[in-house]
């Protein structure tokens, strides 16, 4: 009877291991679907290099008259409307963050949309180019003609004989998220600058130099306390402490990225101190003391034997930083604010990925679609990391570090 109870016990201890694991491999899957299946759509070089504001041209046509173009043959072009009135030909797609957009898909050398007028101070003359986005056009005694409408309605009205175009208002393509991603790249590399050298030294005081009482204890207490404060009080340290700093002392006016850098050091240092102190423990105390009794000091032991042991570990705390600094929003929030730049400078406030998803997410709709993007771009370069990690670990434990 008691084995029986005890192999019960054993079966539904091991179902509910697996039961559990099951349901959490799938709620993961299920959240990797999803944004690959919504997010793969926009997956191209242009979002990774573009802007994400477009410039805007405003012009007129120095010639509104029909005449005979010799255009090619669109007929078997999915979603493509020629306006053989002006020799172009339009086309219904979506621009980099996922919006339905009336785009040029030909322009005739000879077609009047090159050599306009342009309205803009200081710009002459303004082509109409491939790939450009076409935002409305405004005739005289007729109703404007708007994107929303779609490319065939643009295209039939723009046809249209009776109509006398006089303005046109186009873009470039836009919502890239090359700036986001030299910011991200920027709040890394400060980042680690701050972060690392401060979190390595001083989990090497407290492992190697410090002594063992209250004082070391609650310091200790208080660094493994700091890795569980929510990332938005560290935000409110930012704005608070470190805008200020920065406003003092840098030419930065306003909230930057040094204050961004200088808030994630704070949020990454704990986890940082704590893993390389925990890499220095498990050097042998043999290695110390054979190295102190061949004549070397505690400082030579402890940066030419015990620091090159520990280096795997440090490596992995620094890669775990960056990780935190890639996925951190709200601290950014509130030191950077959600502004989307193209033009980065360190002197200014920008918006890394992770905000860059927070800002597009507040939109009316939310645009999922760039969201799920970004996210996609965002577990790319953590799964480069991790990988980085492994081979990076495995190439120093077989040199003998």
């Amino acid at each position: 009877m008691v084995k029986r109870k005890v192999r019960l016990s054993e079966i539904l201890l091991n179902s509910s291991v697996f039961l559990s694991t099951a349901l959490s491999a799938l709620a993961l899957g299920l959240i990797f679907f999803y944004v690959i299946r919504e997010g793969t759509t926009l997956l191209n070089w242009e979002l990774f290099t573009g802007n994400y504001h477009a410039r805007n041209y405003i012009a007129e046509l120095q010639d509104n008259q029909s005449q005979s173009y010799n255009m090619p043959d669109f007929s078997t072009s999915e979603n493509v409307y020629p306006v053989d009135r002006f020799g172009i030909a339009l086309e219904e797609d979506v621009d980099l963050a996922g919006n339905g957009v009336v785009r040029v898909y030909y322009v005739h050398p000879d077609s009047p949309f090159n050599q306009m007028i342009s309205k803009e101070v200081g710009t002459e003359v303004v082509d109409l180019d491939v790939g450009m986005i076409f935002q409305r056009i405004s005739y005289v005694d007729h109703p404007t003609s708007l994107s929303r409408g779609g490319a065939q309605k643009f295209a039939t009205e723009l046809n249209d004989p009776q109509r006398e175009v006089y303005e046109l208002f186009f873009s470039d393509l836009g919502g890239g998220i090359q700036g986001s991603i030299i910011t991200t790249i920027y709040l890394i590399f400060m980042t680690i600058i701050i972060a690392v050298p401060f979190g390595v030294l001083t989990a090497i005081y407290f492992n190697e130099f410090a002594p063992s009482n209250w004082i070391t204890k609650t310091m200790r207490s208080f660094i493994e306390t700091l890795t569980g404060v929510p990332s938005i009080i560290y935000g409110l340290l930012g704005i608070t402490v470190f805008v200020p700093l920065t406003v003092r002392f840098t030419p930065a006016v306003n909230s930057n990225l040094i204050a961004g850098a200088l808030t994630l050091s704070v949020i990454i240092l704990p986890t940082i101190i704590r893993t390389t102190e925990e890499s220095l423990r498990v050097v042998p105390d043999d290695h110390r003391a054979a190295s102190l009794a061949l004549g070397a000091n505690k400082t030579q032991t402890t940066f030419k034997v015990v620091l090159p042991q520990a280096s795997p570990g440090i490596i992995t705390a620094t890669f775990l930083g960056i990780g935190r600094v890639i996925g951190e929003s709200a601290a950014l929030i509130f030191v950077l604010g959600a502004a989307i730049k193209d033009t980065v400078n360190i002197y200014e406030p920008s918006t890394s990925l992770a905000v860059h998803i927070w800002s597009m997410m507040t939109d009316e709709p939310a645009n999922i679609a760039l969201s799920s993007t970004i996210a996609i771009l965002i577990l790319a370069i953590v799964l480069v990391i991790n990988v980085t990690v492994k081979i990076g670990v495995k190439l120093l434990t077989r040199k003998g570090m």
